[in-house]
């Protein structure tokens, strides 16, 4: 009997495998065959060299990370097996790691949403008007300064010793406290200073005697402060009601910010600052996307780009 049959009868009944999984335990070790046949070894005398070389050879062939780490995860409980029945001295597969999947871009919506999103009124027969100026003024914050969700929560009708973040309407700015406990100040569009604007006005009408003294700029139906999870319900539901086929979150419209700043200013310190990003390397991720617009434009414009 094979090594290989030895090992899947053993994981088979000792570990008590389904079927399925037993299954891509034999494909796995099928691979692992191959690539020592071809390479004219022995499974016993297989080296990490080896073992490297075959997670290039598929990676190159386009399989993902996570299904390079799944099969050196197989592989690795086989050189185990074979360590403890001490038919090899070590095991060449223990510090090889898959190749690290490359991280997903973050989501933008297109300016022509993001303007939809920003512009839309629930003038809906049963829609709340209070309701709809405190969303409409949230919305217009996180896209136009590119806040974080819990920077807009942290925010106080005015400035205080005890305040995380307050916007100045005279000035038209917004003093936030980020990530790390650092303090940023972002400018405020005429936009965002008209809808915070008329949130204002009208805000006190969610509160009651219970709820006077209440700080927070964005409240409740029962007059205490939005939790960051409230934000996303009602963003979601908003962006649906707008007519966005995306349903959209806060982060989202933080991407946006940053992803349709730097189209129009090319400015990428000027972007790491407005997010308020310790590292520029985090930043540097909008410039993908900016390339993936810039890419798409090319695309449709250039004569020797389009397709026939």
């Amino acid at each position: 009997m094979d090594l290989i049959t030895r090992y899947l009868d053993h994981v088979r009944y000792e570990k008590r495998l389904a079927e399925r999984t037993h299954a891509l335990y034999t494909l796995d070790l099928q691979k692992l065959k191959d690539h020592a046949d071809e390479a004219g070894v022995a499974l016993q005398e297989v080296q990490s060299a080896h073992i490297r070389r075959w997670v290039a050879q598929m990676h190159s062939g386009g399989r993902s990370g996570r299904g390079i780490a799944l099969i050196l995860s197989g592989w690795r409980g086989f050189y185990t097996w074979l360590g403890r029945e001490g038919l090899i001295a070590s095991n060449p597969v223990q510090d090889v790691r898959a190749p690290k999947a490359p991280k997903p871009l973050p989501k933008a919506l297109h300016v022509d949403d993001a303007v939809q999103l920003a512009e839309f009124s629930n003038t809906q027969n049963n829609s709340d008007p209070w309701l709809n100026c405190r969303d409409a003024a949230m919305v217009e914050l996180l896209y136009g300064c590119g806040l974080r969700v819990g920077e807009l929560v942290g925010l106080d009708v005015q400035a205080s010793a005890t305040a995380k973040g307050w916007i100045d309407l005279e000035e038209g700015e917004a003093h936030v406290l980020g990530k790390g406990s650092k303090r940023r100040s972002v400018p405020v569009g005429s936009k965002a200073l008209e809808a915070l604007k008329a949130w204002c006005a009208v805000r006190a009408e969610g509160l009651n005697a219970a709820t006077a003294e209440q700080t927070a700029l964005f409240i409740g139906q029962n007059g205490t402060r939005l939790s960051a999870q409230a934000i996303w319900q009602r963003l979601r539901q908003r962006s649906l009601q707008a007519g966005l086929s995306t349903p959209v979150h806060p982060h989202m419209l933080r991407h946006s910010f940053a992803s349709h700043v730097l189209q129009s200013s090319s400015d990428l310190r000027a972007v790491q600052e407005l997010l308020g990003h310790a590292n520029i390397s985090t930043t540097q991720v909008y410039t993908r996307l900016d390339f993936q617009h810039l890419a798409k434009a090319y695309d449709a414009a250039h004569p020797r780009a389009r397709k026939k």
